[in-house]
C-alpha cells in the first residue's frame, strides 16, 4: 500500500489538510505516518497477543538494523538523518504502541494518560514539525501539545470501541469523556501561537488539520450524555464540515500574520509528562 493510500485510509483529516503542503513535504510527511501506521497497526491486528509481540519484536529489529530493504525503514532513517530526529522519539513511540499490546488496557489517572497520549501521539507531532522546519524549543513544545490534543480527542471519540478492545484509557461516562475533551482544548490553545514558527508556505496545512480535529471534540460534547453518544457510532467530521473548517483556518492564518504575539511565554503542561520522560532531551 502506497503513502498516500496510507493517509487516504487511516487519517481522512490529516489527508485533507496534507491538500495545502507541496507535494515534496507532503510526500515525506506521508513517510512519517507509514511508520506510524505500520508499528501501531501491530498492536490493532486481530492476531493473539504473543503473534503481536513477535511481530513487533520483528519490526523493532529491523528498525534498529536499519534493514534498508524495507522501504518503511529505509523512508524513516532518511528523515531521521534529513532532519535530526532523536532516536529517543521513536522509541517513546513504540514504548506506547508496545503498551497496547496486552489482554487488558487500563490507564488510571491523568499522568498515565498524558504520557501515553505524548508516546502515541506527541512523538509524532514532534517529528512532523521537525520535517516542517520548526527549530524553536518552545515551538516544537507545542507540536507535542498539538499530538497530546489530537490523541485525546481520539480517545474521548473512540471509548465504545476501545472498550471492546478491551482497552481502557477513560472509564466509560460522559463526565469523563467531557473532562478529557476540556483537557485536549489545553493543548489545542498551546499549540496555535506557535504555528507562526512552521514555514509559511506549510503553516495552512497544519492551521486545517487542527481545526478539523478539534471539531471531532466540539461534536462529541453537542452529544450531551452518554445515550446519544452511544447512539452516533463512529463522530467524525463530514467534507461539508471539513470546507468550513478549512475557510476558518484563513482566518486563523491572517491572525498568525497580523499578531505580535508569541510562544515565548506559553506555560507547557508537561510536568506530569517530564516526571517519566525527559523532554528536553527529545527536542
Amino acid at each position: 500500500m502506497s503513502a498516500k493510500n496510507y493517509l487516504a485510509k487511516y487519517a481522512k483529516s490529516f489527508n485533507w489538510a496534507g491538500f495545502f503542503l507541496p507535494k515534496n513535504t507532503y510526500k515525506k510527511c506521508s513517510d512519517l505516518y507509514d511508520f506510524c501506521r505500520v508499528a501501531d497497526n501491530i498492536a490493532d491486528d486481530e492476531n493473539t497477543i504473543e503473534a503481536k509481540i513477535e511481530e513487533f519484536k520483528k519490526f523493532k529489529d529491523n528498525f534498529e538494523n536499519k534493514n534498508l530493504n524495507d522501504p518503511i525503514i529505509k523512508n524513516i532513517w532518511d528523515l531521521i538523518s534529513e532532519y535530526n530526529i532523536s532516536i529517543k522519539i521513536i522509541h517513546d513511540l513504540f514504548d506506547g504502541i508496545n503498551s497496547d499490546i496486552k489482554e487488558k488496557v487500563k490507564l488510571n489517572n491523568k499522568k498515565e494518560l498524558l504520557i501515553y497520549s505524548y508516546r502515541v501521539a506527541g512523538t509524532v507531532g514532534l517529528m512532523m514539525a521537525k520535517i516542517l522546519k520548526v527549530n524553536k524549543k518552545n515551538s516544537l513544545k507545542s507540536a507535542i501539545d498539538l499530538g497530546i490534543a489530537m490523541q485525546l480527542t481520539n480517545i474521548s471519540r473512540d471509548v465504545i470501541e476501545d472498550f471492546s478492545k478491551n482497552r481502557i484509557y477513560i472509564d466509560q461516562n460522559f463526565e469523563n469523556i467531557k473532562s478529557t475533551i476540556e483537557l485536549s482544548e489545553k493543548f489545542y490553545k498551546n499549540s496555535f501561537y506557535s504555528i507562526k514558527e512552521i514555514p509559511l508556505s506549510f503553516r495552512f496545512s497544519i492551521l486545517v488539520a487542527r481545526r478539523i480535529y478539534r471539531k471531532i471534540g466540539y461534536k462529541i460534547l453537542n452529544k450531551k450524555n452518554f445515550e446519544n453518544y452511544k447512539k452516533s457510532g463512529k463522530i467524525y467530521v463530514n467534507n461539508v464540515e471539513k470546507i468550513v473548517e478549512t475557510l476558518l483556518s484563513i482566518v486563523d492564518l491572517l491572525k498568525l500574520i497580523l499578531t505580535n504575539y508569541n510562544d515565548d511565554n506559553i506555560e507547557h503542561d508537561h510536568y506530569l509528562i517530564s516526571e517519566e520522560i525527559k523532554l528536553d532531551e527529545r527536542i
